[in-house]
């Protein structure tokens, strides 16, 4: 095996191990995609940019023996790695009741894929410090949401009456809480008597919305919660 060899497998390594890091911090907060689609982004970017550098010199070689003036652009793959893994990213965003989600995974895989090129040119200071500062910006994002962040919620419960479910969303919003939309309907039940199930989409923040919720339900009496999503 020569050196060079040596020195691709050390590349691809390399953008394995940091990419896999990465894919390990959005695994652990069970986002879109994990460890495996890290490092497999890191590592087929390494692959494509070893092979931009470093793939053509036999046909370069052979073209000058040959007395051609053969010229090609190493840049080529490797700009079409950064054009490529936007599909890949794509399909991790969703929109959902009136959400994005998925954008800073998204995102993560994108400048996974300039470390693992990174990796492939042999930069390997500026791909660590790469993968330090993308961690650290993940886990300080994670932290400031969980304390001050907001999120959208969807809550479905039945009450016997209308006004019941007027002082239901006078108390949402009396706590904070904003309310982007709500759905009403009038159920039947089988001993002919009339109820309300009622869809609300709030917006509210992360900390102990759970409790807030459940707490506001629980004093009034009929009010049955059904789900919270």
């Amino acid at each position: 095996m020569s050196s060079m060899t040596t020195e691709f497998i050390l590349r691809l390594f390399a953008a394995a191990i940091l990419g896999g890091a990465i894919g390990l911090e959005r695994g652990y907060r069970a986002k879109e995609a994990g460890f495996r689609t890290h490092f497999l982004v890191a590592l087929g970017s390494a692959i494509f940019m070893i092979l931009s550098q470093f793939g053509f010199e036999q046909v370069l070689t052979q073209s000058r023996d040959a007395g051609l003036n053969v010229r090609l652009d190493p840049s080529r793959i490797a700009a079409q790695v950064v054009s490529g893994i936007g599909f890949i990213g794509a399909g991790t965003i969703i929109f959902q009741r009136h959400v994005v989600r998925g954008l800073t995974t998204a995102a993560g895989l994108w400048v996974t894929a300039a470390i693992g090129m990174t990796c492939g040119a042999g930069m390997y200071v500026l791909a660590a410090a790469s993968t330090v500062l993308v961690l650290l910006c993940l886990e300080a994002l994670n932290f400031i949401i969980q304390r001050f962040g907001t999120r959208n919620i969807s809550i479905t419960f039945s009450s016997p009456s209308i006004e019941d479910v007027r002082q239901v969303l006078q108390r949402l919003r009396s706590d904070g809480m904003s309310i982007d939309s709500y759905n009403m309907r009038e159920v039947s039940g089988s001993d002919g008597s009339e109820s309300y199930s009622v869809s609300v989409e709030v917006n509210v923040k992360r900390n102990r919305y759970e409790s807030r919720v459940l707490g506001i339900m629980e004093e009034l009496e009929g009010v049955r919660i059904e789900s919270i999503e």
